[in-house]
């Protein structure tokens, strides 16, 4: 029994490698040592008497016996799912490993808090919770759950809508009084724009609405950054204008740290989605945590 577990273990481990392409990556994730890592693959490679990965100082590349191993253990994993799942089912108690990706500030202002109350009902379940600047992709071998802004464009996706979440343009009352106050979309061009920028994101036009009407501004400013916390606490500092999440910044505009600029105008919204495979749809602690989601947003 204890070998089983083991080979079980393994196949989950190298799985998790070979998605992760690298030791330190992978050390990372199981938050252990990059040797660590290491001397668990060569024990792996010991019992098994055979070489699955040929190691570069960049990447991983698996050998044809690596190649053999990673299929045979994500099928077995998967009838080891299957049958978990089907024992959940029956007893209607989920277990085992769910994973979680969420964005850093939203993550640690609602999900992880979100996931505390899950587990108060369903304590059989262990979560990791990844954040993450910016969103990777959702595959078999990565996430389960992954919380997005924005319908997904991948079909081979199932979304479900947890939350509304319009998008405001904000500043600071220092800053409008030291720039002046803006009265249509055009005036964008005489102020600071605060870029929040993602990975391989191009300059682009930001389309405001306002009933039928829909006018397009193109963003130019002298500040960017791929972290949403740092550019409103440079919109508070009163160095710009800000395009932020209604909930990231709904306590500074109710405290008057922060003003909505252009009200009567909308931004497109991005509202919050939970989205996960289609072959994880019938797994009871995916389903039970999507449920608590929407339970947990709509309250």
């Amino acid at each position: 029994m204890a070998q089983l577990v083991t080979s079980s273990q393994d196949m989950q481990f190298f799985a998790q490698l070979v998605r992760c392409g690298s030791l330190t990556a992978t050390a990372h994730e199981l938050q252990i040592t990059t040797a660590a890592v290491s001397k668990r693959l060569s024990l792996l490679e010991a019992r098994l008497n055979v070489s699955l990965l040929n190691r570069t100082t960049r990447r991983l590349a698996l050998t044809d016996y690596g190649h053999s191993y990673l299929e045979e253990s994500k099928r077995i994993i998967d009838e080891i799912q299957q049958l978990e799942n089907r024992l959940q089912s029956e007893r209607g108690q989920p277990c085992g490993m769910l994973r979680v990706n969420a964005t850093l500030g939203f993550g640690r202002m609602h999900i992880g808090p979100a996931i505390s109350s899950f587990l108060r009902k369903y304590p059989r379940v262990e979560v990791q919770l990844q954040l993450t600047a910016s969103p990777p992709s959702i595959t078999e071998e990565s996430y389960d759950v992954g919380i997005r802004f924005g319908e997904p464009p991948d079909s081979r996706l199932i979304a479900r809508r947890l939350a509304a979440n319009r998008r405001l343009l904000c500043a600071a009352p220092a800053y409008l009084a030291r720039k002046g106050a803006l009265t249509s979309p055009g005036d964008l061009v005489h102020h600071n724009l605060i870029a929040i920028r993602q990975v391989d994101d191009a300059q682009g036009l930001l389309h405001l609405k306002q009933g039928r009407k829909v006018e397009a501004v193109r963003l130019r400013g002298s500040l960017s950054t791929n972290d949403g916390e740092v550019a409103v606490t440079w919109a508070l500092n009163g160095l710009g204008i800000v395009l932020r999440a209604e909930w990231d910044v709904t306590r500074y505009l109710d405290s008057g740290r922060l003003q909505h600029v252009l009200p009567n105008w909308n931004a497109p919204p991005a509202d919050i989605y939970a989205v996960y495979p289609a072959r994880q749809a019938k797994v009871l602690r995916v389903q039970k945590f999507v449920e608590h989601l929407v339970q947990w947003f709509s309250n």
